[in-house]
């Protein structure tokens, strides 16, 4: 299974957790239950994937 990065959708009758690939990062997604469109942050600096999975 691929990385995931989890976000909460910030519609605040919806707040559903959303597990969104890596590959989405600084894109911009939807929220499946309340269409939201969601901006996928980027990863926190000095943080790789190789020291997530590390840590």
């Amino acid at each position: 299974m691929p990385d995931t990065v989890r976000i909460m959708c910030p519609n605040l009758q919806c707040k559903k957790l959303l597990a969104v690939p890596e590959s989405a990062r600084t894109k911009t997604v939807r929220c499946k239950a309340c269409h939201t469109a969601i901006r996928v942050p980027e990863a926190p600096q000095g943080q790789s994937s190789d020291q997530a999975k590390a840590g």
